[in-house]
């Protein structure tokens, strides 16, 4: 598993006068240990090799403006500090939930005094950047094209929905990846330790470290507030303390005390369930908590593929047309869009035949079952083609009857491979009865 960084997303980000912000004694443990120096980054080595645009940024010799994409507590906000400190860039902060299109224009003006007075760049990071709507993000574009800043915009969602096309094309999209174990091991351990986090004043059991490993799901800010919160109730962190801690920390870990990633969990897996009245209760606790209705309607959408699939093919244009009305109409009125989907799915039948059988097909390509296509199969549309014997006794299907044919499409160390086993339920248990019936045609010795 890939490690990563790690960041606190929903924290202030860095103040406008210093990269870093306020790590004083009162900032939570996640702020105080969020590393200050390359040397203290865990994780993220597919970034941050030798010569990568990103370490170049870091180091200060990069100019091009980035969107750092990935899950909470991998490093965003890590990156955007370190980024700062760089050749003493000037720093600049906004956070996309309190900042609107004059506050933008604001600090590039003052971006644009600086350059021209003092010929210095200014860094400006932007914290879930995916919440600016359309005129916000197109306030930005003149000035990162211009390189009058250095942009560096923070967000969990997929940028390829989250942020307009021009932005994009102006910027480096780097994904960023969970924390491993062993990266949230690392980082657990130097908070214990370390003077800026508990110096050393509690003990804490290794059964309890490895407790906090699991619990964190690859976030280290949330393995870190567990360990602050634990390590309130006294100088012996135990398996035991950390449990009894678990309601608190989870409170302090979302600001709008709405456990985030349990209820988008329990959402998803009552609609896989066929539960629907509980995945319109975890529905409404999200709307009602001010979730991303954008957030919920990407994962109806993974959710429509991956566990109804061709049970009700239906399902997806249910949930693409719902992430669509999101985008055109917003909130409050795309609760109801949402809603609408959220019912259809919880009620459809489930399938995941298809997310079987692509799994079983990329497993044996990781093993080495990837042979030569077919001759007849190849392309046969250049010079030469047929001397080399490409597409040479390719039978073309719509010249037979019922357009089937005997006739091998695999490779042959595949043929005769079954990847695809439909449910029997839904639609699939038509799709059963006619597969059976083309794999008997297709596999017919000619």
């Amino acid at each position: 598993m890939a490690d990563g960084l790690f960041d606190v997303p929903g924290e202030p980000g860095p103040a406008a006068t210093g990269p870093v912000g306020t790590t004083g004694a009162t900032a939570p443990l996640a702020v105080r240990m969020r590393p200050a120096s390359l040397d203290e980054v865990v994780g993220q080595d597919h970034l941050l090799r030798p010569g990568s645009p990103l370490r170049r940024l870091v180091e200060g010799s990069g100019a091009a403006s980035v969107i750092l994409y990935g899950p909470p507590g991998t490093g965003k906000t890590t990156l955007a500090s370190l980024i700062s400190q760089a050749t003493g860039r000037r720093f600049e902060a906004l956070s996309a939930l309190s900042a609107g299109v004059k506050e933008v224009r604001a600090v590039i003006d003052q971006a644009r005094s600086a350059l021209a007075y003092h010929g210095q760049q200014t860094v400006l990071f932007i914290d879930e950047v995916h919440r600016f709507n359309k005129a916000q993000q197109d306030a930005l574009l003149a000035a990162v094209e211009n390189r009058i800043v250095l942009l560096v915009a923070a967000t969990t969602e997929n940028p390829s929905f989250s942020v307009v096309a021009p932005l994009l094309s102006r910027s480096l999209i780097l994904q960023l990846q969970p924390l491993g174990p062993d990266a949230i091991r690392s980082v657990v351990r130097r908070a214990i330790t370390d003077p800026r986090g508990l110096g050393g004043a509690v003990t804490v059991d290794d059964e309890a470290v490895e407790l906090l490993v699991r619990l964190s799901a690859g976030d280290a800010r949330r393995a870190l507030t567990a360990l602050e919160v634990a390590a309130e109730a006294g100088p012996h962190v135990t398996v035991e303390t950390i449990e009894q801690s678990l309601d608190k920390a989870a409170i302090r870990y979302d600001r709008d005390g709405d456990q985030h990633y349990d209820v988008i969990s329990a959402f998803i897996k009552s609609v896989r369930g066929s539960d629907v009245d509980a995945a319109l209760h975890y529905l409404a606790r999200m709307l009602v908590a001010g979730e991303d209705p954008r957030f919920i309607a990407r994962r109806l959408m993974i959710l429509a593929s991956e566990d109804i699939g061709m049970a009700d093919p239906t399902a997806l244009q249910t949930a693409v047309a719902a992430a669509q009305t999101v985008q055109l109409i917003g909130m409050p009125e795309a609760q109801l869009t949402l809603a609408h989907a959220t019912v259809h799915l919880a009620t459809a039948p489930k399938s995941n035949a298809v997310t079987t059988a692509l799994s079983a097909a990329m497993d044996d390509i990781r093993a080495g079952k990837a042979g030569p296509v077919p001759a007849h199969l190849r392309d046969g549309h250049y010079s030469g083609a047929e001397r080399l014997g490409n597409a040479v006794g390719y039978k073309y299907s719509h010249d037979y009857p019922g357009g089937v044919v005997p006739q091998q499409y695999p490779p042959d160390e595949l043929v005769g491979v079954d990847y695809y086993h439909p449910s029997g339920r839904g639609a699939e248990r038509e799709i059963a009865t006619r597969l059976g019936k083309l794999r008997a045609i297709i596999r017919r010795r000619s």
